[in-house]
């Protein structure tokens, strides 16, 4: 199979013939008919975010095909059949705390390490050798209705947010970092699950501007100032009663100013996820919180039956999967790809490959 490979941090992905995977037990082969660049592909690849990746390898972080093998132990895959593939690849030996790495992009800890040196390449390739489980079956669709569908890995990690933040029908979500490429999408997560009201703060106002055009009256705007008393402030006046849920989604940036004013705009008996990147430590009121009770907790990904739910949601036509606007790159253009990618990483833009 023809594959690009990450043979160094630095250097540009090579075009190489690799070894047609084969299925184990427990294991499965699909035929890579799209795959997504996530917009911060290149400065993984350069080194500067310090992944910690076995190399050589073929990089990517899921995608869309078809099965071609599954293993023995398989009973309801089917050659031909359209399927997600989960990057998210648990540790099957221990069901309480299973260590986790994303296929092909993360995998941090010694347990996480040692999935990654097994299942080590991801879908920048034809084919792709993944856990059983990860092949989330999203029933027939046209051949070129697979790029829209690589929508659901951005779809996904605000999904995970809102169900661990327990976002009920009828209630009030408060998205921090809403104008960006998984807090724009995490609007449209919320609108589906039923949330009355999304409070969306940012300083993009075009933006801005925009999720009101495409979700309307339901999603309420705040621009930010960068002060955390008016920011806090401007989020409760916007909401229309107490802001239930707030789900964290900023990117990695040196300020905690709006996570703070995001945490603080939560109800009291409220829940905050925190989902980001942001590489700072966060202060935050103990008596606060205690007094308030106030649930924080953070998340990483979503649950293993996850994938199924959302594929559920967008089949009965309650979730778009049109949303984005998307371009094209066949694989052996994926370095154009990446610069791609990082040149147009906004809300409701994705970057696929198409082995």
């Amino acid at each position: 199979m023809r594959a690009a490979v990450l043979q160094s941090f630095g250097s540009p992905l090579r075009a190489e013939t690799l070894t047609d995977p084969e299925p184990g037990a427990g294991e499965v082969v699909v035929d890579v008919a799209a795959a997504p660049v996530l917009s911060y592909a290149k400065e993984v690849f350069s080194g500067a975010r310090e992944y910690p990746l076995l190399l050589p390898l073929v990089p990517g972080c899921g995608a869309v095909g078809t099965v071609r093998t599954a293993g023995p132990d398989a009973t309801r895959l089917r050659a031909g059949e359209w399927v997600f593939c989960d990057p998210t690849v648990r540790s099957r030996d221990d069901a309480v705390c299973p260590d986790i790495m994303l296929q092909g992009w993360n995998a941090h800890g010694d347990g996480a390490q040692r999935l990654q040196a097994h299942y080590r390449d991801g879908p920048f390739a034809e084919q792709l050798l993944l856990p059983m489980e990860n092949a989330v079956r999203i029933g027939p669709i046209a051949d070129h209705e697979a790029v829209s569908w690589c929508w659901l890995n951005t779809l996904l990690v605000p999904y995970g947010g809102l169900l661990a933040a327990g976002l009920q029908p009828g209630e009030t979500v408060l998205i921090s970092g809403a104008t960006g490429h998984f807090g724009s999408a995490g609007i449209a997560v919320a609108l589906t699950m039923g949330a009355a009201c999304v409070i969306a703060p940012g300083r993009n106002q075009a933006t801005l501007a925009d999720l009101v055009s495409r979700f309307g009256p339901r999603v309420r705007t705040v621009p930010l100032a960068g002060r955390e008393d008016q920011d806090r402030e401007r989020m409760l006046r916007a909401a229309p009663g107490p802001i239930d849920r707030v789900l964290d989604l900023l990117p990695p940036i040196p300020d905690t100013t709006p996570v703070r004013a995001a945490v603080m705009a939560a109800r009291p008996h409220g829940t905050v996820v925190l989902m980001g990147g942001i590489g700072a430590d966060l202060c935050l009121p103990y008596r606060h919180l205690m007094r308030n009770c106030i649930t924080i907790r953070g998340q990483w990904m979503y649950p293993r039956d996850a994938p199924s739910r959302l594929i559920q949601l967008a089949r009965a036509g309650l979730l778009s999967l049109r949303d984005p606007e998307i371009t094209a790159f066949s694989l052996a253009d994926a370095n154009a790809a990446i610069d791609h990618a990082a040149a147009n990483g906004g809300p409701f833009k994705m970057t696929v490959i198409t082995p």
